[in-house]
């Protein structure tokens, strides 16, 4: 009998985590599959300790939705959502030239991890996050000016973590948390 080589990949973090409970949540909501099967794949996932632990956890479950990723993109002029607009959970930005504002605050975000890639040639760009989201800004670049964002002293759980990554040539990404 042949051993399967050990799993080479660090340790799954929280949002990989994350990532898979939510597929077993949205899952479990389209009838998929039952509570039954739900309690016993969730303890899996909850005490996976290698990545292929969750991989068997979310075995012959589909593909996350193919909706689940969007790209607005415009060659110059402004770029804006604002209201009560769904977020998908993968969001691609691109602007060679021109304003770039998204409004979070009011909008449907139905994902635990949300990822924001920016693309943008010169203009600025103006991202306000709900009250209660953790921005990480880690995988941005920025050519000419720098980021302008203050995190929260005190972040309440349970809201939404923002990545934003991508290039930003000649503007300023200017992040801010809403009030309300």
């Amino acid at each position: 009998m042949t051993l399967p080589p050990e799993d080479p990949s660090p340790l799954p973090d929280e949002d990989d985590r994350e990532a898979a409970l939510q597929r077993l949540q949205e899952a479990y909501a389209d009838e998929r599959i039952s509570h039954e099967e739900m309690d016993e794949r969730l303890g899996r996932v909850l005490t996976a300790t290698t990545h292929s632990d969750l991989a068997s956890a979310l075995s012959s479950l589909p593909d996350e939705h193919p909706g689940s990723t969007s790209t607005i993109a415009a060659a110059g002029g402004r770029i804006r959502r604002r209201g009560a607009w769904r977020v998908p959970r993968v969001l691609k930005v691109g602007s060679a030239y021109g304003r770039v504002r998204l409004d979070l605050s009011r909008a449907v975000i139905e994902y635990p991890v949300v990822d924001i890639e920016l693309q943008l040639g010169t203009g600025g760009a103006r991202i306000t996050v709900p009250r209660d989201a953790v921005v990480d800004v880690e995988g941005l670049h920025t050519g000419w000016k720098d980021l302008r964002y203050k995190a929260r002293r005190r972040s309440r759980s349970g809201g939404p973590k923002i990545r934003i990554s991508g290039t930003m040539g000649f503007g300023r990404l200017k992040i801010r948390h809403a009030w309300r």
